[in-house]
C-alpha cells in the first residue's frame, strides 16, 4: 500500500496547490491513501467544515491536525461527527472530537507534542493506549505534531516497530532524515508545509522580521503574493501482510499560481 503524507496546508495558496497536484501524483505515484495536516487551512490558524470538504473532493481521505484546531469555532461541532478530521489524540477526552481512526484499511493516529507546546496530556502515554486497540499487521499512520525535533524523532524510536510510520508536521520546514527504523517504522521529523516559498515558514516575510525586532506582538498573515508554493509531503509504501514499512521517500513538487 501506498500513503502520501502531505505537510501542513497553509491557507489559500496550499490549498490551491493541493488542489492542483494532488490528482495527478495519486495517478503518477500509484497513490492508495491520502493524509493531509490541514490546521493551517483557514488563513493560516485552523480549518473549516467547508475547506475540509474540499479537500476531500480533491482526493484526501483523512485530515490532522495541532494546535491551531480550535481556532475556527465552527469546526468544533463538526468534530463530533462522522467526518475523517481528527484532532490530536491526547488532548483531554472531554475535549470534542478524536484522534484516532481507522478508513479504508489504514489507521491514523494524530498525536501533539508538549515541549514548547500547549500543557496539554502525555502523547508517548496516549499512543501506548490507543494502540492496544489495534491489531497486529495493521498499517498504522502517526501524525507526531510537534515543536522539537527531540520529541518527534523520539517518538518515531519509542513506536518503532509498532507502526507503519511516524511522521513529523508542525514546524514547517522539512527535514532530511526520512528513514526505515530498524524494528521496520518509517520516520521523519518534518514533512514541510504547502504553503509560499517566498515567506518565512508561510507568512509574510515583513511581518516575521519586524516581530524579531520589536518583540511586540504583530498579525501573522499568510504570504499571499507568492507566486510559487512549496508542496512539501512523504510517500510511504507499507507491506499489508505485516504493517511495516518498506520505504519512505519525499516528494516535493512547486506550483505556479495564476493571477498572483
Amino acid at each position: 500500500m501506498k500513503i502520501l503524507m502531505i505537510g501542513d496546508v497553509m491557507g489559500k495558496p496550499g490549498r490551491q496547490a493541493v488542489a492542483a497536484l494532488l490528482p495527478d501524483l495519486k495517478k503518477d505515484l500509484g497513490v492508495d491513501f491520502v493524509i493531509a495536516n490541514g490546521e493551517n487551512a483557514a488563513a493560516g490558524r485552523g480549518i473549516t467544515p467547508k475547506i475540509a470538504e474540499e479537500f476531500f473532493e480533491t482526493g484526501v481521505d483523512v485530515i490532522t491536525t495541532g494546535n491551531h484546531i480550535w481556532d475556527q469555532r465552527e469546526i468544533v461541532p463538526v468534530l463530533d461527527e462522522e467526518i475523517a478530521l481528527l484532532r490530536p489524540a491526547n488532548y483531554p477526552d472531554k475535549a470534542p472530537g478524536r484522534g484516532m481512526l481507522k478508513k479504508n484499511g489504514v489507521t491514523v493516529l494524530n498525536l501533539q507534542g508538549r515541549t514548547f507546546m500547549p500543557a496539554i496530556d502525555c502523547p508517548f502515554l496516549k499512543a501506548d493506549a490507543l494502540l492496544e486497540g489495534v491489531a497486529e499487521g495493521e498499517t498504522v499512520i502517526v501524525d507526531m505534531h510537534a515543536e522539537a525535533t527531540s520529541e518527534k524523532v523520539g517518538m518515531g524510536r519509542y513506536l518503532d516497530g509498532r507502526v507503519t510510520a511516524v511522521v513529523g508536521t508542525h514546524t514547517h520546514v522539512p527535514t532530511a532524515d526520512a528513514q526505515v527504523l530498524p524494528g521496520g517504522t518509517a520516520h521523519v521529523t518534518d514533512v514541510g508545509m504547502v504553503g509560499p516559498k517566498e515567506s518565512i515558514i508561510g507568512v509574510t516575510i515583513d511581518s516575521v522580521i519586524s516581530r524579531f525586532l520589536t518583540g511586540m506582538p504583530a498579525r501573522l498573515p499568510v504570504a499571499e503574493k507568492s507566486k510559487i508554493v512549496q508542496f512539501n509531503s512523504m510517500l510511504i509504501e507499507s507491506d499489508e501482510a505485516t504493517g511495516r514499512a518498506v520505504s519512505i521517500a519525499r516528494i516535493d513538487r512547486e506550483y505556479e499560481r495564476d493571477g498572483v
